[in-house]
């Protein structure tokens, strides 16, 4: 059932025609989606992720993304990998439930109605892991969504 309110798509972060990431998250985490240059060898690229700050690039060149972090992450679950020519980079949310508009700091900021829609899917979420026999996929919200970490009690730490 989890399944079901997993991202339903990616959001795409574009700057003059070309997409420079794709990102989506979940309650724990934001991953974000490099699609990586053809014919550089993968060990050339380099990722380094801090708790305010992630910088991607090719070793030896000015780096493509050198950004501050939206909010701060848990750095030593945080990490990188690449398959099928993209990176795929995860950052644990050190506020879990936090509902992100970006993953860095004014760059590629969701619309109102997205970032509502992200937080209600994310609440569902979280009803989701609080109460696993139910499923909530079909689940609506009329009006504004609450705040999935501070409604009811907060989410439970584990």
């Amino acid at each position: 059932m989890a399944e079901k309110l997993a991202p339903e798509k990616r959001h795409a972060f574009v700057h003059n025609g070309q997409t420079v990431f794709e990102w989506d998250q979940t309650l724990e985490e934001v991953n974000m989606y490099i699609e990586l240059p053809k014919g550089v060898p993968t060990k050339l690229f380099s990722c380094t992720i801090q708790a305010g700050h992630v910088e991607v690039g090719i070793r030896g060149n000015p780096p493509y993304l050198n950004h501050d972090l939206t909010h701060p992450v848990k750095t030593d679950s945080s990490f990188w990998t690449i398959e099928d020519g993209e990176m795929h980079i995860t950052l644990q949310k050190r506020e879990k439930g936090k509902t992100w508009s970006s993953p860095i700091q004014g760059q590629g900021i969701l619309d109102p109605y997205a970032a509502d829609q992200e937080q209600k899917r994310l609440m569902l979420q979280r009803f989701q892991e609080e109460n696993p026999g139910f499923d909530f996929s079909q689940a609506q919200f009329s009006g504004t969504c609450p705040d999935p970490r501070s409604f009811m009690g907060g989410i439970r730490s584990e």
